[in-house]
Order: structure tokens, then C-alpha cells, then sequence
């Protein structure tokens, strides 16, 4: 492996990886995971108020308003859950990387045998993540859950006969449900 000239000779390997790894380390793992953090934090406290304000509707008797918050506070929950999973993923590697940084820089501390296991495993973790969100998706998503059944159990889009070629689906693949006859096809 070659490296550039102006990193062998201007730079040195040694302070380019270590600002390639400190650039990684703070943009790629640790300012995402903190603003995640951060706002999965904020949405906790709305959902939170949230239900304070449904538990207000439901003692004023105003149930529509009550079930429209219900359902937002759902799809909040969802996003708060499917966050958590990411930074549960997330969070391990970006360890490693920084123990990796300290390893590769300042003092040799980090033994590479468990390090290469680690990533192993955050990598493990990462794949299974997916389904897990399906399963998050599935569980919690009324209209995520009809949608599916709708595309992949009972066929693709029916599409309404009586409309001809040009007629509209039950569902639109972006929108949901279909509430009024002149929306376009998607």
C-alpha cells in the first residue's frame, strides 16, 4: 500500500490517521450519537407532555383530540424505540474506534485479538438490528402493518378495475390509504 506524498512527507502517517480517526470519531460516531441522544431526550419529554395534555382531553370528554394525540404519541414512541436500537449499535464502535485512536497514538492499550472480536460481534449486532426493526415496525404501526399486508400478503397494489389503466389503488405507496378519488397514481 502507497500512501500520498504530501501525507508521507508534509504530514507524516502518523498525525493523518490520527486526524483521519479524530475527524471519524467526532462527525461520523460521536456527534450523531449525541444529537440522537440529545433529541430522543427531547421527544421523551413532549411525548411526556403529551400525555399530560391526552389525559386533559380525556377528562374534558373531547375524544377526537384524544385519539389524534394517541396515535402521534405512537409514532413518537416508535422513533424514540428504532433510535435506541440504532445507538445501541452504534454506541460499541464508536468505543472501539476511539480505544483503537489512544491504541494506534498515544499508549499501546488496547489488545487487537478482543478489539477484532468486538467488531465482530458490532457488526453481529448491527445485521440483526435490521429485523429487529422490522419487528419495531411491525409491533407498533397500525398502518405500517396494513400496508404490508396489503403489498405483500394479499399481492402487490390491486388495482380498481372499473377504473381501467388509469384508475386508482386502494393504497398509495407513499401516502397510505386513500382518502379522496381524484389523487393521482403514484
Amino acid at each position: 500500500m502507497k500512501h500520498a506524498y504530501w501525507v508521507e512527507h508534509w504530514v507524516t502517517l502518523d498525525v493523518y490517521f490520527t486526524l483521519y480517526y479524530a475527524f471519524r470519531v467526532i462527525f461520523v460516531h460521536a456527534g450523531p450519537c449525541i444529537s440522537l441522544v440529545v433529541l430522543n431526550l427531547l421527544l421523551f419529554r413532549a411525548m411526556r407532555d403529551a400525555q399530560l395534555k391526552r389525559d386533559k382531553l380525556f377528562k374534558e370528554n373531547r375524544k377526537n383530540e384524544c385519539k389524534r394525540l394517541r396515535d402521534s404519541n405512537c409514532t413518537t414512541l416508535m422513533l424514540i424505540v428504532v433510535v435506541t436500537v440504532f445507538l445501541m449499535t452504534e454506541i460499541p464502535l464508536a468505543v472501539v474506534t476511539v480505544l483503537h485512536i489512544i491504541s494506534s497514538s498515544i499508549k499501546e492499550i488496547l489488545d487487537y485479538s478482543v478489539a477484532n472480536l468486538l467488531v465482530l460481534f458490532t457488526n453481529f449486532f448491527i445485521i440483526v438490528s435490521y429485523p429487529i426493526n422490522f419487528a419495531i415496525y411491525c409491533g407498533m404501526s397500525r398502518q405500517f402493518r396494513e400496508t404490508f399486508k396489503e403489498l405483500f400478503i394479499r399481492g402487490s397494489v390491486q388495482i380498481n378495475r372499473k377504473h381501467g389503466a388509469g384508475g386508482s389503488s386502494r393504497y398509495s405507496l407513499v401516502n397510505g390509504p386513500r382518502t379522496c378519488t381524484n389523487e393521482s397514481l403514484l
